[in-house]
């Protein structure tokens, strides 16, 4: 009897334990149930995003303009503008260091070389990303050529060789003019055949026609912006004036010294700016932009 009564508590014993290893599976498989349920629930929930770390990242590549015949009345007006951009500006020139007396000139790393001796200036070319072009001048047809010519041509392919843009500022065709400025105006076309050559995407070309602002002359200052200030503002609207045969280019508007800088820097350190040829209208327009 009591042999019995052992045998049946061992299979309670038994059993309770299978029913409870049992329940328990059964607990554990609805658990896991519950867990993929909520699961599936926060996969429906909106993703929420943390703030991410800083991550401090070297800065872009500084540019560097290389403004040729930068202590002229155009050229003296490119560097103002590079400088206050916050660009590192160098000039190069025959006379070297410019005589302005005015704070942003102190900050031009000023280089005297000539444009006709190449191994007079190359050094000026080092670390260099972008050259501005403002060397022209007048004289003799020979002479005119070479100056606008022959040294920007020298310049242009020099540059070329490490160089990724170029901007040259030559001068807007004034009809019979060009007859009577011939060394002028052939030196000048033939700088920009070089530069569309070289410079098939980087290459950018400014015509301008007169060019006003206060001009220094010695110790004078010529304040031309009295004369050219309201032609301006007169021809800008009569550009179909300009495509009258023969006198048409003498309606060509003239522009301010301040906006053909602005455009210049732009040109040589915006690389989607469109390369080519700029006209005058076209100088006016970019110059009446926002700078990038």
């Amino acid at each position: 009897m009591s042999r019995s009564i052992q045998n049946s508590k061992f299979f309670v014993s038994r059993f309770s334990n299978i029913a409870a290893s049992r329940n328990g599976r059964f607990l554990s498989i609805e658990s896991n149930k519950t867990t993929d349920c909520k699961d599936s629930n926060k996969v429906n929930e909106p993703f929420k995003v943390e703030e991410a770390e800083t991550v401090h990242a070297p800065p872009p590549p500084s540019e560097k303009l290389l403004i040729l015949g930068g202590n002229g009345f155009v050229g003296s007006h490119v560097c103002k503008e590079a400088i206050d951009r916050g660009l590192a500006v160098a000039s190069l020139s025959r006379s070297g260091r410019s005589s302005i007396q005015e704070p942003w000139a102190s900050r031009v790393s000023w280089h005297q070389g000539d444009l006709l001796s190449t191994d007079s200036w190359k050094d000026a070319l080092n670390g260099v990303t972008s050259v501005i072009s403002c060397v022209g001048g007048f004289g003799s047809n020979s002479h005119m050529y070479k100056i606008n010519g022959t040294a920007n041509i020298n310049a242009i392919r020099a540059a070329a060789e490490e160089v990724k843009r170029f901007v040259y500022i030559s001068a807007a065709d004034f009809g019979v003019v060009n007859y009577l400025l011939q060394g002028y105006y052939e030196g000048k076309r033939a700088a920009e055949t070089e530069l569309l050559t070289r410079y098939t995407y980087g290459g950018v070309i400014l015509r301008p026609g007169f060019i006003y602002g206060t001009r220094r002359v010695g110790s004078m200052k010529l304040p031309l912006g009295v004369i050219g200030s309201p032609m301006e503002m007169v021809l800008q609207h009569a550009k179909p004036l300009s495509q009258v045969p023969l006198v048409g280019p003498l309606f060509t508007p003239p522009v301010n010294v301040t906006a053909v800088a602005k455009v210049a820097v732009r040109a040589a350190t915006d690389p989607v700016f469109p390369p080519g040829i700029i006209d005058v209208h076209g100088i006016i327009r970019y110059s009446q932009q926002k700078s990038v």
